[in-house]
């Protein structure tokens, strides 16, 4: 019995030490788990860990007291509750275990007008000294919750690198739909971007000659910039000049560039006539109808591409009458963009312009002040522009999206661990001077992608910019673990899936008054819908071509051999009236019926859409 004691009195010492032994081992584990940095986009740069976790539950509340405080704090329970997360009320302090705090304090200057501290804890706490950065603030509150209801405790300041981290978008001659800018916006805003620049064109009243299809209503833009507003992305408006104004002066042969033949160039406008320049900043007042922005973009780009001033000798005789004997051709069309910025300043608005045109052969300089967008390797280098004081944007061309052409290979980006100072010709050492950079996106074949494809790609290039603007550009080891990040975070709350099919696949009769004609459907690939009738796939190729598409109002649609790489053959069913509106996913014109019953394209504010019925066979 003694000996069997000792055996037992043995095995439970074991016991106790090996409990000594795991108990450690186990609370270092727990440790090393607290430790781990939560997951983001951007990544955070400061994480320190904290035992314990705050658990998001029932019963928690948004806690806001200042006017700027519940602005932020009813923007976050807008998102939670379109994320899924419940309705959670917004009420005045004091907080209490389970809250999220919505703290702004002007005291806090060191967090910037950008940045914000989260601390974590029996309650959630978002402290900026403004209220954009309590905002931000809150976009980490959202990934976070994106990844589960518990958020590990700890604290973190989280301030960006760079004032101006954007997207450029030209909407110039394609025109891209609502929905899908708004999905633009709210994805910018929950990866800390702040700068949609759009080239677009608004329809105009005091200018009806200038409204060729696709322009965009002012009701329409007054939703985007509010939605903007709402989310801290400023929208900045661009009107390309004096190059690339087709969109607004084809039907304007008098503002139009005459070269030394006579021959008439449709995108140019003569920068040496009073009327052009009363004409573009006519268009600029009226922008200001409906447009926010701080910023004018007046583009400025690819003016005299393919051309020599020589063959405008007015050109010439206006420099040097304005500027003397030594001024040159190109002094002309800098006094443009001085005048533009002059008009601008006027306004309360700061210019900015592309950097291609500035070769260095003009004797009057840009306008002190003006931001250069450097996009091209030119003769004047980002270092000269830096150092002549020009605040310098990085918009690369190896940042660029181009339906149907190049696109940013944004996995060897990350590999190299591109950051803004990385211009086209020139890596500078520092980043003083340098307002930040954007991703742009262009339309040059116009039916080479729709706006689904676009996105696929869209999505991995914004998630890096924003990181390389905000804050280490290489979080993680690989490519492959930063691009898990957007995984992980997902998407906005409020993006809408514009992949969606509303009628199932099948064979349909379409039905409109006394009209109607019988097609099968089937989803696209990029998530549109095909149309085959027993003549072939409907599409819109006729009339007026502009980069590579028909925008040409009253094109009658074609049927032709199905294609599934025609992107023209690609239609959206938008739900209308118990119905279906037929809107063509490049052109964005929606079907309409002729008296003769024919099918034919129109803008929709232009002729009320046909609305379709469609019946199952």
């Amino acid at each position: 019995m003694g000996e069997l004691r000792k055996r037992l009195l043995r095995l439970l010492g074991s016991a106790a030490a090996l409990t000594l032994l795991v108990a450690p081992v186990q609370a270092v584990a727990q440790e090393q788990q607290d430790a781990v940095v939560p997951v983001t986009v951007p990544a955070l740069a400061n994480w320190t860990a904290e035992q314990g976790s705050y658990v998001y539950a029932k019963g928690a509340r948004l806690v806001a007291d200042s006017p700027a405080e519940r602005r932020v704090a009813d923007t976050l329970a807008g998102d939670l509750r379109a994320a899924g997360h419940g309705t959670v009320p917004v009420v005045g302090g004091p907080a209490r275990s389970g809250d999220i705090v919505i703290d702004v304090q002007a005291s806090r200057g060191s967090l910037g007008a950008e940045g914000y501290q989260l601390d974590s804890g029996k309650r959630l706490s978002v402290t900026g000294a403004t209220e954009t950065g309590a905002f931000y603030g809150t976009r980490t509150v959202l990934q976070l919750l994106a990844q589960g209801d518990r958020i590990p405790a700890g604290h973190t300041v989280d301030v960006p690198r760079y004032k101006e981290r954007g997207v450029g978008v030209c909407a110039c001659y394609i025109h891209i739909t609502l929905p899908w800018l708004e999905n633009l916006v709210r994805e910018m805003a929950y990866n800390k971007l702040n700068q949609l620049l759009v080239e677009l064109k608004v329809k105009s009243d005091a200018h009806p000659e200038a409204n060729t299809w696709g322009y965009y209503t002012k009701d329409e833009i007054r939703r985007l910039v509010a939605l903007g507003d709402k989310y801290h992305v400023e929208i900045i408006p661009e009107i390309n000049s004096p190059g690339h104004m087709d969109p607004w002066i084809e039907n304007r042969p008098d503002l139009q560039l005459t070269d030394s033949d006579g021959n008439k160039q449709t995108a140019r406008l003569d920068v040496t006539q009073q009327a052009a320049f009363d004409y573009y900043t006519s268009l600029m007042d009226e922008y200001a109808q409906v447009f926010t922005a701080k910023s004018w973009h007046m583009g400025a780009d690819e003016y005299m591409l393919g051309s020599d001033y020589s063959k405008y000798p007015q050109m010439l005789k206006y420099a040097q009458e304005k500027y003397g004997s030594n001024a040159t051709p190109q002094d002309a069309y800098v006094d443009f963009i001085n005048r533009v910025q002059a008009y601008a300043a006027g306004k309360g608005k700061k210019l900015r312009i592309w950097n291609d045109g500035l070769t260095g052969a003009n004797t009057v300089p840009v306008a002190a002040g003006t931001t250069v967008e450097h996009w091209l390797n030119v003769a004047m280098k980002p270092s000269q522009l830096i150092a002549q004081g020009y605040p310098l944007m990085n918009a690369a061309y190896s940042l660029y999206l181009i339906r149907g052409g190049f696109h940013s290979d944004t996995g060897s980006l990350y590999d190299q661990s591109w950051d803004p100072r990385s211009f086209d010709g020139e890596k500078v050492a520092s980043s003083t001077g340098i307002t930040g950079a954007k991703i742009s996106l262009w339309p040059d074949n116009g039916r080479g992608e729709t706006e689904n494809e676009v996105a696929v790609e869209l999505w991995p290039a914004l998630r890096h910019i924003a990181q390389a603007t905000w804050g280490d550009p290489h979080p993680d080891a690989t490519y492959a673990e930063f691009t898990a990040r957007g995984t992980a975070v997902g998407h906005a709350p409020g993006w809408r899936d514009l992949t969606r099919l509303p009628v199932a696949q099948g064979t349909y009769t379409f039905q409109a008054g006394s009209v109607s004609f019988d097609a099968a459907v089937t989803r696209t690939a990029d998530g549109y819908a095909a149309l085959k009738t027993s003549e072939g796939c409907l599409e819109v190729t006729g009339g007026k071509l502009t980069l590579n598409v028909s925008l040409q109002p009253g094109v009658e649609l074609d049927r032709a051999a199905c294609d599934s790489s025609n992107t023209l053959q690609r239609w959206q069913l938008e739900p209308a009236s118990g119905g279906y509106r037929l809107v063509n996913a490049i052109t964005q014109m929606a079907v309409n019926v002729t008296d003769d019953g024919r099918l034919v394209q129109y803008p929709p504010d232009q002729r009320t859409p046909a609305v379709w019925h469609p019946t199952a066979h």
